[in-house]
Order: structure tokens, then sequence, then C-alpha cells
């Protein structure tokens, strides 16, 4: 039982939920100019890492038969035969239930748009099948996070925390890019589509850096839109210097440190913002 358990975390990766939970709850502490009520921030949470843990899962179902014909996925759980099809199915859709649950508990809105937000992380795992730009699907499911949070506050949304998904769409999408580069050769052989696989790996980073640069222009526009203060703009600061770090561990010829740019330094990016944004709000208060 507990060698189950500890392969499902694995499978879905559930350390990895800092990436996107730290915009959720930027999301949630602009739409409340401060910190909003702990009940609401319990069920940001529940629902952040119900949806995420359905989204890898259903990820790790559907592309079962791709995995196992690419080296580098070939000893993930069901490939390997440490669960079955059958067992991650089922656990999507427990891990789905409660997301919706948890929508239920905010208000009516979110509840309304729970299936439409299932169905956006759900995407990401067929996109590639049809589309190079399916970076920018999986940047979506993260980048909906900040206005998810935000309509869970207030039951409706604020164009303005558009600007914030876009940021995330495109920082996720960025290093996505650069991780599929090391599926180049793969994609390639296997009819999968990635910016890589198009247009090749020195264009895929220069696509990456492009990306991010956008990222950080929508992060200095946020500032201007919510009035964000100095503590902010040293967030920022912060971000682009590690961005331009993840850049510099990598090269279209080296990709062996890959996994610390990918999750090291963007699980600091994610929550060094966080925590900009976070500290500006209440020392306003």
């Amino acid at each position: 039982m507990t060698g189950r358990l500890r392969t499902t975390l694995e499978m879905i990766k559930w350390e990895h939920s800092v990436f996107a939970l730290p915009f959720a709850l930027t999301g949630a502490m602009l739409a409340a100019r401060g910190l909003p009520p702990w009940r609401i921030l319990f069920w940001i949470v529940v629902c952040m890492v119900a949806a995420r843990s359905a989204a890898m899962a259903f990820n790790r179902w559907a592309d079962a038969e791709i995995d196992r014909h690419n080296p580098r996925t070939s000893m993930r759980a069901i490939p390997a035969g440490l669960l079955t099809r059958e067992f991650t199915a089922g656990f999507t859709l427990v891990a789905a239930s409660i997301f919706v649950f948890a929508a239920s508990r905010l208000n009516l809105l979110t509840l309304l748009l729970s299936p439409l937000a299932l169905a956006i992380v759900f995407a990401y795992s067929y996109a590639k099948r049809f589309t190079r730009w399916s970076h920018l699907v999986l940047g979506l499911s993260l980048g909906i996070a900040p206005s998810a949070a935000w309509i869970a506050v207030r039951g409706s949304l604020d164009p303005r925390i558009l600007v914030l998904t876009l940021a995330v769409l495109f920082w996720t999408a960025g290093f996505d890019v650069l991780y599929a580069c090391q599926d180049y050769e793969h994609d390639l052989h296997a009819g999968l589509h990635s910016v890589p696989q198009a247009f090749g790996l020195d264009a895929a980073f220069w696509i990456a850096r492009v990306m991010h640069l956008g990222m950080l222009g929508l992060l200095v526009e946020l500032i201007g839109l919510f009035h964000l203060g100095p503590i902010t703009v040293l967030g920022v600061v912060a971000v682009a210097m590690l961005l331009f770090y993840e850049h510099s561990l990598v090269s279209p010829r080296d990709l062996r440190r890959m996994n610390a740019a990918f999750f090291t330094l963007n699980g600091m990016i994610s929550f060094l913002f966080f925590a900009s944004v976070a500290v500006d709000l209440l020392h306003r208060r």
C-alpha cells in the first residue's frame, strides 16, 4: 500500500504544485487587496492540488504508449508496470471529483466554470498530437490559476488579472519549450509536434527566450495596473535574474542541467513573485 502511494505521488509529481499554486495565491491576494478569508484560501489550495493531480494522472494515462517508446519516459509508472491504466483512470476521476466539489464550496461561478477548467488542463495531453504550439496549451493550463483564484474571491472576473494569466502562460510555455528539447529526436520519429521538432533546437531556445521576455513585460504591466510598490518591483527583478540564470544553465548542445533549470528555478520564480506581491500588499494594510 505504501509503495503504491509513493508511486502514485511520483506519477503526479505532487511536489511540483509549487509551479502554479503561488500564482493562484497571488491572484487571490490581488483580488482581496490583502489576505483573503482562510476558508477561501483553503478551498483554493484544494482546487489547485486536485486539478493538477487529475491533469498529471490523465496525462500519464493518455501518454502511456508514447511513454513506453521514449527512452526518457519508459520507466514511468504505467510503462514500467508499476501502476495500471485502470488505476490511473480511477485516480483521475477521484481527483477531478474533488476539484469540482472544492469549486462548489467557493461560489456558483467557480462551480459552473469547473468543467471548463478541467477540459483545459486535460487538453494538453492531446495537443502535441496536433500542433507544435502545445506548449501554449500547457501554459494556459497553469495560466488560468490566478484568474480562477480571483473568481474564487470576488465571484466575478476583472480583466486586469488576465495580464497575470498571460504572464504565467508565456512563462510556462517558455520552459516547456526548453524541456521538450530533450525529446527532439523521439518526437521527430514518433510524429509528435513541438516547437523544437518544428523549428530545431537553436530556434526553440530563441522562442523560449522571447516568451520569457514577454512574461517579464506582462509582470511590469501588472505592477502598473494594480499600483503595486517597490517590493513587487524587486520581485520582478529577481524573477528576471532567475530566468537569465535558467537560460544560462542549458544550451541547444548541452541539456544535462535541464532538471535544475526546469524544476528548481521555476519553483523559486513562482514563490519569489508571490512573496513579493504578498509582502507588498500586506505592508500597505
